[in-house]
């Protein structure tokens, strides 16, 4: 797959929840937004709106998990839509974490030394006890996109965006395990590039 051969989507990351804050691993754990992640899940509702595009022709999808739907609700809603007209799908839930899931960054450095110097060395190949690494996750978010034929909205998390992120714009420098995923701002794809565009 090329990105070449995908439709446009602009795709989203979930607003902030408390377990962001405190840089404790979420995964696939089912975590709501906090006050903040609501707020940044309207303003990316808010630049979507101020652009010249019919939201009506579009479709929508997001990650089961409640921080996704949550955050699709009230973009739906900043673009007045009915906020439950979307589907989700489970490729799209964020990468696991395994055992590693619900423990802070802190306390893993504490317990699991080793396994944290060695992730840090090679964060994207990296899989953590019973979890998953971001290369194995492409091969998921690969599937979702291999069958995505219309213009979409994408609501997710960051590890999926890393993910789509190498599939669209390839490997890279290798950094892309690393770099940060904004909440409050939007990753388009025109048909050719992708960009991280939002409000000033």
């Amino acid at each position: 797959m090329t990105g070449t051969t995908l439709p446009r989507f602009y795709m989203i990351r979930h607003g902030e929840t408390e377990w962001n804050r405190e840089r404790r691993y979420q995964g696939k754990a089912d975590i709501p937004l906090n006050d903040t992640g609501r707020g940044q899940a309207a303003g990316n509702g808010r630049y979507l709106a101020s652009l010249p595009i019919d939201w009506k022709d579009w479709s929508f999808v997001a990650s089961p998990l409640s921080r996704a739907v949550e955050t699709t609700r009230i973009i739906r809603t900043e673009l007045g839509l009915d906020p439950d007209e979307f589907r989700t799908d489970e490729r799209l839930m964020e990468v696991s974490f395994g055992e590693w899931e619900r423990k802070l960054h802190s306390e893993l450095l504490q317990e699991y030394p080793e396994a944290m110097a060695a992730r840090d060395r090679s964060k994207w190949d990296h899989v953590p006890p019973g979890g998953e690494s971001y290369a194995q996750a492409v091969n998921r978010v690969r599937d979702f996109f291999d069958g995505l034929d219309t213009q979409t909205v994408i609501v997710c998390h960051g590890g999926i965006i890393r993910a789509t992120r190498y599939l669209v714009e390839g490997p890279g420098d290798g950094t892309l395990a690393d770099g940060h995923v904004p909440q409050d701002r939007v990753y388009r794809y025109d048909g050719q590039d992708g960009v991280w565009v939002g409000l000033d």
